[in-house]
Order: structure tokens, then sequence, then C-alpha cells
């Protein structure tokens, strides 16, 4: 890996097509080559390497916590023609009561409800009952039409077989939400007790919208729903001052596209580059490029979840990464109040990154996943904002307090690549 010294590159599979974690990496994006600088260049990178660049003409809102589903629910209510929903857990709880509520209105109005769920990510968890004898009868006895994402393989194989990560709501397909959350009680918060998770969303108007309701459409269809009517689909006016990029990807071989654009959005930061994400595994190819990112002077936070961590293996694997980064210069904060949920990116000051996706090989490689990648610099400043608030809830770690690799956080880290988790 020489050649990733002191020029701005993506990083190459290791040899043999193996990397340092023993994964199996991929004979695709073996550069080295130069990211172009700034918005435009980072754009045709995108475009050349996922088929969509970012395109103008986009408003983005960025929503903590639960107040994305104050602003959900207001836009579901006033709906005309569609409301669709594509979500990995629902599970009944006084949140999910609020969007039986509104679908159920909504629907009876004559508006076409549609929700997919994933057959993995909302099945029985202790303390509450399955979606299906809950949730799913009063949605079609009010006229919604419910499908589960690949059921037949959530009974049989379960996480061996590609689930549906996404979390994705289009409202007349000219709005749409993604990012992290859920219909659960864990969400109902702001992210401030152990209860309520921490987590950040973005609401989004503009032509990427079209996009979101093609990834909605494919869900549906392989679900066994139909074909979408043409005014799902309606002309959109590009007149925001945000430009965006909607990336969608799914499991195979080879490098999928949110691996691709993780790897692009680190390869533009020439400043600073911020990471949130719940579980924070990522291969060898990207932490030796976050590590070449300190050495060409960019600023590289990264921040996890803390002692409230949903999965304790997985907080170990995450720790497992600690050691070479700090080495190298990043700087690691915990989160101390609750789980941390987020899957966000903030680069310089100008791209950001807000989606379902997160950085282990589950969510990059076998997941299907959405982010909104977007150049927006207001938007940008209050992610910064959101990031230094969190901080301040947080325990900034070192090679002293626990920043160091042991045993079992390198056991915990070849599990958890074998195993795999996500939410």
């Amino acid at each position: 890996m020489s050649e990733l010294q002191d020029t701005e590159v993506l990083p190459q599979p290791g040899a043999h097509g193996f990397d340092g974690d023993g994964e199996t990496r991929k004979h695709e994006m073996q550069g080295p080559f130069a990211l172009p600088p700034g918005p435009e260049g980072f754009s045709f990178a995108l475009y050349q390497s996922s088929g969509v660049g970012l395109t103008p003409g986009h408003r983005m809102q960025l929503l903590e916590n639960s107040q994305v589903f104050g602003r959900m629910l207001e836009d579901i209510r006033a709906a005309k023609h569609s409301v669709h929903l594509l979500i990995y857990i629902w599970r009944p709880c006084a949140l999910s009561d609020r969007f039986v509520e509104a679908l159920r209105e909504r629907s009876q109005a004559g508006v076409q409800c549609r929700v997919v769920v994933d057959a993995v990510g909302s099945e029985e968890t202790a303390g509450d009952k399955d979606f299906d004898l809950q949730v799913e009868k009063r949605l079609t006895d009010a006229g919604v039409e419910v499908h589960y994402y690949r059921l037949l393989a959530g009974k049989v194989l379960g996480r061996l077989l590609g689930r549906s990560h996404q979390k994705l709501v289009v409202v007349d397909g000219r709005i749409a939400y993604t990012g992290g959350f859920g219909i659960w009680k864990v969400w109902e918060g702001d992210g401030l007790t152990p209860d309520h998770w921490r987590d950040t969303h973005v609401r989004v108007e503009g032509p990427e919208v079209r996009r979101m309701q093609v990834t909605f459409a494919k869900h549906w269809q392989e679900s066994g729903g139909s074909l979408l009517p043409r005014e799902c689909f309606p002309s959109l006016e590009a007149d925001g001052g945000g430009c965006a990029a909607f990336i969608e990807s799914s499991g195979r071989l080879g490098i999928t596209e949110a691996e691709r654009m993780v790897r692009l959005v680190v390869a533009a930061a020439t400043k600073r580059l911020w990471i949130a994400n719940a579980y924070f595994t990522p291969p060898n190819d990207i932490l030796e490029q976050l590590e070449v990112k300190v050495r060409q002077g960019v600023e590289v936070r990264v921040l996890g979840p803390g002692p409230h961590h949903d999965v304790p293996v997985v907080r170990a694997s995450q720790r497992s990464t600690y050691e070479r980064l700090l080495a190298a210069g990043v700087r690691i904060w915990e989160y101390q109040p609750a789980m941390l949920h987020s899957k966000t990116m903030l680069v310089d000051d100008w791209l950001c990154v807000v989606g379902s996706t997160n950085l282990d090989s589950l969510s990059l490689n076998k997941l299907s996943e959405g982010s909104l990648v977007f150049e927006d610099r207001e938007v940008a400043a209050k992610l910064e904002a959101c990031w230094e608030k969190d901080v301040r809830h947080s325990k900034e770690i070192t090679l002293q307090n626990g920043g160091r690799t042991n045993p079992w956080r390198r056991f915990a880290r070849r599990a958890t690549q074998l195993a795999g988790h996500d939410r």
C-alpha cells in the first residue's frame, strides 16, 4: 500500500485478493487513481462508480431522534395519492399506533398506502409480539397493502440471505425520508436516556425522490406487489439549493454501491472527515484509507456507541479497530447516554451522508441499503452542530483508557464478520 502514502486515491484490495482481516476482496476499484477535487469532481467520480451523480435542485431537512416522526406523520396525513413505507424494524408500540392510525385515515380517504417490512427485522423479539399479529391485521383491515420482504428466506435461512435494511418513506412521489429510523419504542425519545436511541434522519424534496420511489417499487415487486401506477412518479421540479444522490446498494459479489460510496466520500475529504456510525467495524481497505487521510492532514473523527450498545459483541468488534486508528491520529468518541444508531458522514463543510448504511461488512456487502449523499452547506453546518452536541455527551477514547486491542476484541471482530449484525 505504499502508493497510498501521500496521494489522494482509493485503496487497493490486499494481496492475492484478500485484505488483512482475511475477508475476500474484489478485483474492482483497484486504483490507485486521483479523485478530482471539489463537489463537481466528487459528483463525476460518484457517477463513474455508481451511475449516479449529484443532481441539483433539492431541499434537505436534517431531523434528529423522534423529531422525524412528527414531520413524517404530518406529510402522511397530507398525502393526496400514495404513501409508501419500506421498513426494517416495525414492532407494536405507541409509535406504531400513531402510524397505523395515520395510514388508516389516509387509506379510507382513497390514498393508496403500501408497506414493505423485512421478514427478519420485524420478527418476534423479547417482550413484543409479531408484527403480523398486532400491526399487519389493523393495517390490512383499513385497506393498507402490506408485504414482507423475502418472507421464506427470512424463515428458512434468516440472516444468511440479503435482507432489506433500508428505512424509506415516500409520500406522493414528491417527499422522501431516509435515515436510521424504525417504528419501535426505542426511537420514540430524545436519545438521552438508555431506553431511547440517538439517531439522525433526513427529509428530502427534489429529483432524487424519484430514484427513492424506484427503490421502494423494486422492493414492493420482489415482495409480491404489482407495478406502481404512473401517478407515483410525478415530474419533479429542481427548485432547491442542494445537490443530492440516493445510493441504493444490494448484497452481491464484487464491490457494492455502498462500499464504493463510502470509499469515495472518504477520498473526497481535504480538511475534515467526521463519521458517526452505529456499527463501526469497517474492512481493512477503509481503515487504511482513514489512516491515509490523517497523514494528508485531514481531521478524522469517529463517534460510535458506548456502554449502551445493543449488541455487546459488536461493541467489542468495534473497539478492535481503535488501537490502529488512534495510533494513526484518528480521534474517537463513544456516546454515553444511549445507543447511538446514526449513520452519518460529514466531509469538509459541504458534503453529507445520511442513511441506513453501517460501516461493517454486513451493510457494505450483504444487505439492501440506501443513503442520501448531498452537497448542502447549510445542512452540513447543522450536521456539524449535531456532531458537536453529541460529543459533549460522549467519552473520548485514548490508548490509555480503553483504546487498546485485546484477544477478546480480535475474536469479536472475526465473529461479527462471519455472522454479521445490523439494525
